[in-house]
Formats: C-alpha cells, sequence, structure tokens
C-alpha cells in the first residue's frame, strides 16, 4: 500500500489509521486529515493507496471538530455529574460558546465540578468511537439519557440509520466529525458567565490560538433578546419551528409574527432618531454579508418618511477608487475590502460639508468612463440626516470630521438562538452563508460551489472591517427571521445535495445539509413584499 504524505511516498504491508500515520508528518496540531480529497477523522483506517493531507487547528473544518468534541466533553461531564440536568450550548459573545441550564441558573458550585470533571475526562484520554444504529435504537439511548430534545429530532430524520458516538458509557451525537480521543482537547479555557459559563475554543482565523476575551455588551444584550425571542414564539429547535407550522393557518401566523419582530424593531428605532433628530446628522448602518441591509436601510427610510423625517441616502460605493489606487491584498490583487479602497479624505470632506449645511457636488460613478465625475449640488433639508450604508460605515476614519454626538449608528446582523437541539446550535455563521448561496444564484447565477469558495475571504473581511466597530453601535437591529431556512431550504438544498461526495466542497456542503433537511418546507408566497428575506429568494421591491 503507498500513501502518499507531504510529497513523500510511504510503503506499508498493513493498513494504517491517520492517527499511526500523523508521526510521519511535521505539522504539529493535527485533527483531521483528507484522503484523496474526502475529510476523515483520525479514527479512519487507510488500506489502500492514497493521498492523504493532515490538518489543524488553523482550518475552519479542524476547528469544528475540536469545537464539537468539546461540546461533548461538557455535556459528558454534565450528565456524570447529574443525569437529570439538561445543559445548552449556544454560540455567543467574544467567539464563545455559552452553556447554561435549560431550567435555572447555573451556580459557581457546579461550575467548578462540571470544571473539574472535564479535566478528568481530557486526562483519562477516553477513546472515542462511532457507532451506526438504527432510528429505534438510537430512540431508546437518548431516552436513557433522558434526551427528549434530541428524539424530537430524531423524529424529523427520513433515513434509519443513525450515528452515535461512545466514550465510556456515555452517547451522544454533535452533527459532526469527532476526535479519536479525548487528550486532544488541550486547549481551552472557561469563564463563569451569568447565568452559565462560556467555553473559549481555539479560532482558525486566529491561527488556531484561542481568541482574548471582551465584554461585549451591545452584541451580548442582541443575543439575549434573541434567545428570549425564540422561547416567546415556540422557535427556539428545529423540532418546536417546525411544530409552529403545522397547519397552513400556523404558518401564515408564524411568518406574519416573525415578521412583526422587524416592523417593531423598525418602529422603536424610528422613534429613537426622532427623539434625538435635531442631535443626528448621520445615520450610519453597517453589518456582515447577507445581513439585509439594502432592505433594511431602505424600509428605515420610508420609517422616517412616516415621522415627516427625510434622510439622504448616499451610496458609499461611489466614494471607491479605481482599483489600480486600491491596497494590494496578499494575493496580489486589489483589495476592495480595504478601508483605503475608498476616497476617505473625499468622503470625510462631503459629509461635514453637508452637515454643515452647505452644498455638495456628490460624486457619481461613472461606468462609460470608469471613474467618478461629479454630480448635481444637494444640500440637506433641516432635520433632515444623511444615512450611509456599508462595510465600513462605522469606522470613524470616514466620519471624522463630524462630531460623535451627531451620529447614530446601527449594526444590522442575523442574531438567532436555533438549535438542533441543546447541545448542538446552529450557527449564526450558517444561516447568512445560506442567504448568500441563494442570493448568488438568483441574482448572479453563481454555483454555491464558487459562493463557498470565497465565503472565507468574506469572513475575513469581516473580522478586520465590520466587527471591531459592533460595540460602537447605538442600535442592534436583529435581521433573522425565524421562519427563514422553512423558505430557503427549498433554493438552497437541491444545490447543496448535487455537489459529489469527492469535491472539496461536500464538507461544507454536508455540514449545511446535515440541520437544514429537517426543517419544514413553506410557501415562499407567505413572505411578505417589505421583507428582508425577498433580498435573498428574489422579489424585493428594494432590490435591483
Amino acid at each position: 500500500m503507498k500513501l502518499k504524505l507531504e510529497n513523500k511516498v510511504l510503503t506499508f504491508k498493513e493498513p494504517q489509521t491517520l492517527e499511526a500515520l500523523i508521526k510521519e508528518q511535521s505539522k504539529k496540531e493535527v485533527i483531521y486529515a483528507t484522503v484523496d480529497g474526502r475529510i476523515r477523522e483520525l479514527s479512519y483506517l487507510v488500506n489502500e493507496d492514497a493521498d492523504i493531507e493532515f490538518h489543524g487547528l488553523d482550518s475552519h473544518d479542524g476547528m469544528r471538530i475540536y469545537e464539537a468534541t468539546l461540546r461533548y466533553v461538557f455535556a459528558k461531564a454534565v450528565h456524570t455529574i447529574n443525569p437529570d440536568l439538561k445543559i445548552r450550548f449556544s454560540y455567543s459573545i467574544s467567539r464563545s460558546i455559552l452553556a447554561s441550564l435549560v431550567e435555572g441558573d447555573l451556580t459557581e458550585e457546579l461550575y467548578e465540578m462540571i470544571i473539574k470533571e472535564v479535566k478528568h475526562i481530557i486526562s483519562s484520554k477516553m477513546p472515542i468511537r462511532r457507532l451506526s444504529v438504527s432510528k429505534a435504537e438510537a430512540t431508546a439511548i437518548y431516552t436513557k439519557f433522558k434526551y427528549e430534545d434530541k428524539i424530537e429530532t430524531l423524529k424529523l430524520r427520513e433515513e434509519d440509520t443513525v450515528n452515535l458516538y461512545q466514550a465510556g458509557d456515555y452517547v451522544n451525537y454533535m452533527f459532526s466529525y469527532m476526535l479519536p480521543n479525548t487528550s486532544y482537547l488541550n486547549l481551552y479555557e472557561t469563564k463563569f458567565y451569568h447565568p452559565g459559563f462560556l467555553i473559549f475554543f481555539p479560532r482558525a482565523e486566529l491561527g488556531g490560538k484561542l481568541p482574548e476575551f471582551t465584554d461585549q455588551k451591545t452584541y451580548g444584550k442582541a443575543l439575549k433578546e434573541a434567545y428570549k425571542w425564540g422561547k416567546i414564539i415556540g422557535g427556539d429547535t428545529i423540532a418546536n419551528i417546525n411544530k409552529q407550522v403545522a397547519s397552513r393557518d400556523k404558518e401564515v401566523d408564524f411568518v406574519n409574527l416573525c415578521e412583526t419582530k422587524h416592523n417593531n424593531q423598525l418602529s422603536e428605532l424610528g422613534r429613537l432618531i426622532e427623539q434625538n433628530i435635531e442631535d443626528i446628522k448621520l445615520i450610519a448602518v453597517a453589518g456582515p454579508s447577507s445581513s439585509g441591509k439594502t432592505t433594511f436601510t431602505n424600509r428605515l427610510r420610508i420609517e422616517l418618511l412616516s415621522k415627516g423625517i427625510k434622510p439622504m441616502m448616499i451610496s458609499m460605493d461611489n466614494y471607491y477608487k479605481q482599483k489600480s489606487e486600491a491596497p494590494i491584498d496578499s494575493d496580489g490583487k486589489p483589495d476592495l475590502e480595504h478601508v483605503e479602497a475608498l476616497d476617505i479624505a473625499r468622503f470625510n470632506k462631503d459629509m461635514a460639508q453637508l452637515v454643515m449645511g452647505k452644498g455638495v457636488a456628490l460624486p457619481i460613478f461613472d461606468f462609460k468612463l470608469g471613474k467618478r465625475v461629479d454630480g448635481p449640488v444637494v444640500k440637506l433639508e433641516p432635520n433632515s440626516p444623511i444615512l450611509i450604508e456599508g462595510i465600513h460605515a462605522l469606522n470613524d476614519r470616514l466620519t471624522d470630521l463630524i462630531p460623535s454626538h451627531l451620529k447614530f449608528k446601527i449594526f444590522i446582523s442575523p442574531n438567532t438562538q436555533v438549535h438542533i437541539d441543546n447541545h448542538n446550535p446552529i450557527s449564526l455563521t450558517d444561516i447568512r452563508l445560506i442567504r448568500r448561496m441563494v442570493r448568488d444564484q438568483k441574482y448572479r447565477n453563481t454555483p454555491v460551489t464558487q459562493t463557498i469558495d470565497m465565503w472565507q475571504s468574506v469572513r475575513r473581511g469581516e473580522f478586520r472591517w465590520i466587527y471591531p466597530y459592533q460595540e460602537s453601535a447605538n442600535f442592534v437591529y436583529n435581521s433573522e427571521l425565524t421562519y427563514e431556512l422553512l423558505v430557503l431550504k427549498k433554493y438552497a438544498l437541491p444545490h447543496l445535495l448535487s455537489i459529489p461526495r469527492d469535491d472539496k466542497h461536500f464538507i461544507v456542503a454536508n455540514r449545511l445539509v446535515k440541520f437544514l433537511k429537517y426543517f419544514k418546507d413553506i410557501d415562499e408566497k407567505l413572505v411578505p413584499s417589505n421583507s428582508i428575506l425577498l433580498e435573498f429568494i428574489g422579489g424585493s421591491p428594494f432590490h435591483d
């Protein structure tokens, strides 16, 4: 058997586990491997010729495997301490996981007991092995462990076979590949954080290092509100969401209930701006990709118009320099996401002049000439603020000529706390990725594989240019619609399922399919004409 590792070919007479082959390569931290392009756990037995590449915590798939195994061990620790305790994991502030009790607040004493048990499990180097069982067997196992929420998810599964993972006498499933034993979990931190505790795990975007804790009060409040909302409408798990749309009448009610949350937020935002309109000269909107910024900004404009406030919408796109003047990224290409790709000095000057009541000839990008030209002179009306939207809108470098007290900043993002089950939260990033896939396919005829290809570059830009400024926001608008995956599924699932197993994009596609397939389908005709969701599936009056 000939195995290719790091451009060298090794010959073996017997099958080898990937874990045994780690010593044959130079990478320090190994989490998983790809065998002939397919992701494999380190417990995988190689029994024929293959090209093998090992991956560590600096890869996003490695990060997810590590994080899933970490959740598994914490869940096992809680079960060992008290089988009647139900713990829930949610993605939280500072790139962490919040572990909290489903009922009641977690005490410091219990927290210390959990941490002690986790350390014991990890030091025991306990093997984690995969089991393949029937749905009936899995139901019996989950009944034994009192995991009623997992049984509800199993009911949604069409396949009869279920993969589970066992460590000692403990069995669970984290909708992920897993590490071969618990000793690999040598890098994590925790922090007691009411009403539970935070778990920090290595992040791929930090090169496999732990993130530093930052107490993000504004973003944390938004996540807390999202959790409360999920409980109010009975939409905190996939099974519960599906129950809310069990009939046509319920579908109509649930869609409109979710849309009402957006209406209420806009109304609240409109009141805040109206109350302070004499001091607000610039309204800035920013958020990560596929947050629904275009629809939101237009709906905010209409909300303000209903209060007699006439905002002047200014497109930041008209302030981009020519590509030849943009900074160069690590690949030697123009970095159009860099703040220096904008004409900062011109934007600053124009905004300040408008705020001072002066006439300004705003630039317009002339695509025929391939450059900016001056448009007609415009002036702000009394009590009419400027409204800007863009990746750098919250960055004060663009508006440092305008005093801070004259600016009102809005951060928009889909902040959800939807879970597959208590131990498996759905990533906010994955929801945005699904939105982006559907939109790119609809409006640009872009294959989902191409969207996946560019996603990590998009994410790097977000961590550099958007997230550092979110805490400066005066208002966080949650653009999540709890019913949206019931609609997006119809558009995304066929494309994701069409990606073959030997395709490098299958790993991401399979991860999304694992939870997306459990959502019930509902008719997109139920989506209101001004909904943010139409920005992605088509039909929005605010989208070109």
